[in-house]
């Protein structure tokens, strides 16, 4: 009886140590093929991370995939995709968790090559420390310098400098001295303030988890000494109870719980909140933590149920926070941002932005300046590439909670995403407000649109014209506005060309201009429409995000998107301005059509073929929808 309850004494003790002890998450990164797989799958393997089974598995993948000949792969314990194994490369980021006697780990092994950039952008926003890895032969790389940045930009502060296959270089010292020296010089210009260099060889096991004969310079800690033994300060500050409200509970109408993460602070039941953006105050009611019980207090990374108790308009995308320490609430902000997509991001364009658990529209407004991951210079940019940094303002269309990322990741990291694919496209951290959302307000005017629209006895719209240079906007929208003058409308014209000889004569017609030159006329037609008027714009306008955005300015049934369905070469014969000549002979650079795309519109109100119909009719057509 005595052997039974020591044996659970003693399984009780063992639980409870593994249970109390410290978790560390940390990255592995750095450019193509410096062994990062290889270094995790060795820790792996060295620390007893792995059952039997798997090790198994692992010299049966190693035979059939390998790269060490009869040896063992390690690197076959992460790269788990079939095209990995195949390339021998890192795609996905893999997540392994792995112990030892005082901490236990989540590493995400990211990849190397400049497309997935994106993937180790993901692995490094949760990050507290990176292990970079540099290749003993090659030194610090483009890629290296970049994702460097990119760990230095989401807040982690701690670097291992593994310079790998050092036994391929003879492990010779100055080569490992050069390399120390040179990153401390990258490290300090990011602000990285720890780094620790250790020289190493994943694949022979060198310094990995004990100091190695053939270092026997290097007298620093093993790679998982400095795992184990690194201090990691908490990220950002104490800025006060934040809980991202992600799902509203209403079983019956005896009980509204707001359910969420908390993203930092503590809480219990008497303590006065303030729902964000809307500043109403209550107090806690209840806590109820994830199992169902109440509890008398919680903390960060907890989910949990809060009852107030005074019913408020809460909803997904609000914050509960501290009503003695309020988050602040702003629409403007300067941010840094990694673009990830494949088409450039474009200023101007509108995207869907999603902080903490709240979505949003924004655009950014104007790129600041690019960095050049190398050299960290700043550098004049209208557009971002893929995989490139830059400095932004952003605008979104309604005001949120937020802090500086600095200050606190889950409320000052933010993704974009694009509205067509919902593909995310682009990530960054929040640095401070341009402008406070309570600071501007619209001011109250006492003769609105309907007042207007009732003096002019017509109702205000948008017949928002878009097609080929050539294809007959300007001509039909011409006719349209003769007809309805004639017919005692008040109507006016907005043209692409007239335009740019005033508001855009400071845009030119590359893509981001070309943006810009829609954003701003769609809010003079909204203005127009504002007032009473009927408006014929007419503009190429060949993207649908910026038709899309457009549309989103005017009131149900305000918008008619006409499209001019003219094919190319029927335009391109017309060419009464001699464009597409110019454009054909290189003179006129992205030209729509000829080195620039048109984006048919997918769902027009009104599709105009100008071939088998005159103008006349189809100008007839466009005014018995506007007068419908």
């Amino acid at each position: 009886m005595n052997a039974e309850r020591n044996a659970s004494a003693a399984v009780a003790a063992y639980l409870q140590q593994h249970e109390t002890r410290g978790l560390l998450r940390f990255i592995t990164c750095g450019s193509v093929d410096d062994g990062k797989s290889t270094l995790i799958g060795r820790l792996l393997v060295e620390t007893r991370g792995l059952f039997d089974d798997q090790l198994a598995a692992l010299d049966g993948d190693s035979r059939r995939h390998g790269t060490q000949g009869d040896a063992i792969d390690y690197a076959l314990l992460l790269d788990g995709l079939q095209a990995e194994r195949e390339q021998g490369i890192t795609i996905d980021v893999a997540y392994r968790f792995f112990g030892i006697q005082h901490r236990r780990f989540i590493v995400a092994d990211c990849p190397g090559h400049e497309q997935y950039t994106r993937n180790m952008a993901t692995g490094a926003s949760t990050a507290d420390l990176a292990v970079v890895l540099v290749d003993a032969r090659k030194g610090l790389l483009t890629q290296t310098r970049r994702h460097s940045y990119i760990a230095a930009l989401l807040g982690i502060r701690h670097v291992l400098l593994a310079v790998n296959k050092m036994d391929l270089v003879e492990y010779d010292q100055a080569v490992f001295e050069g390399i120390r020296e040179s990153y401390g010089v990258l490290a300090g210009q990011l602000g990285i303030d720890h780094v620790t260099a250790i020289p190493l060889s994943a694949l022979e096991g060198d310094n990995l988890l004990l100091r190695s004969p053939n270092t026997p310079w290097y007298q620093g800690p093993s790679v998982i000494e400095h795992l184990e033994g690194v201090q990691i300060q908490p990220h950002g500050r104490d800025v006060g109870f934040r809980l991202p409200v992600q799902w509203v509970n209403r079983p019956h109408q005896d009980f509204r719980g707001f359910v969420g993460t908390i993203a930092s602070g503590a809480v219990k039941p008497g303590d006065e909140v303030v729902a964000l953006p809307s500043g109403r105050r209550s107090r806690v009611a209840r806590v109820i933590a994830a199992g169902g019980d109440d509890a008398t207090a919680a903390s960060a990374d907890q989910a949990v149920t809060l009852t107030l108790t005074d019913e408020l308009d809460i909803s997904r995308g609000d914050v509960i926070a501290s009503a003695a320490q309020p988050a602040q609430v702003a629409d403007q902000f300067a941010a840094h941002l990694l673009w990830m997509g494949d088409q450039p991001l474009l200023p101007g364009r509108p995207y869907w932005l999603r902080i903490g658990t709240r979505k949003v529209s924004a655009s950014v407004t104007e790129i600041k300046h690019r960095i050049d991951v190398n050299t960290q210079e700043q550098l004049a940019a209208k557009h971002l590439g893929l995989n490139e940094v830059g400095y932004c303002n952003l605008h979104l269309d309604q005001p949120v909670a937020f802090e500086a990322y600095v200050d606190n990741r889950a409320l000052g990291g933010f993704i974009l995403i694009d509205r067509q694919t919902n593909a995310t496209v682009g990530a960054g951290t929040l640095d401070f407000a341009l402008r406070r959302a309570g600071n501007i307000h619209w001011q109250h005017v006492d003769v609105d649109k309907a007042a207007r629209a009732r003096s002019k006895a017509q109702v205000p719209r948008c017949a928002w014209f878009t097609g080929l240079s050539g294809s007959g906007k300007s001509s039909i929208a011409n006719l349209v506005e003769k007809r309805l003058h004639a017919m005692g409308h008040h109507c006016y014209i907005l043209d692409g060309d007239n335009v740019r000889h005033g508001l855009n004569k400071d845009l030119g017609f590359t893509d981001e201009d070309r943006v810009e030159n829609i954003r701003r006329v769609a809010e003079v037609a909204r203005l127009m429409v504002d007032a009473g008027l009927i408006v014929l714009v007419s503009f190429i306008s060949p993207f649908r995000a910026e038709r899309r955005m457009a549309r989103a300015l005017f009131d149900v049934d305000e918008f008619i998107e006409v499209f001019v369905s003219t094919p190319l070469e029927v335009a391109e014969g017309r060419d009464v301005k001699g464009l597409y000549a110019k454009a054909r002979a290189g003179s006129i650079p992205n030209f729509t059509g000829i080195d620039s795309p048109y984006e048919v519109p997918e769902r027009a109100e009104l599709v105009l073929d100008t071939v088998e119909q005159t103008p006349e009719a189809l100008a007839q057509l466009v005014i018995d929808r506007l007068l419908e």
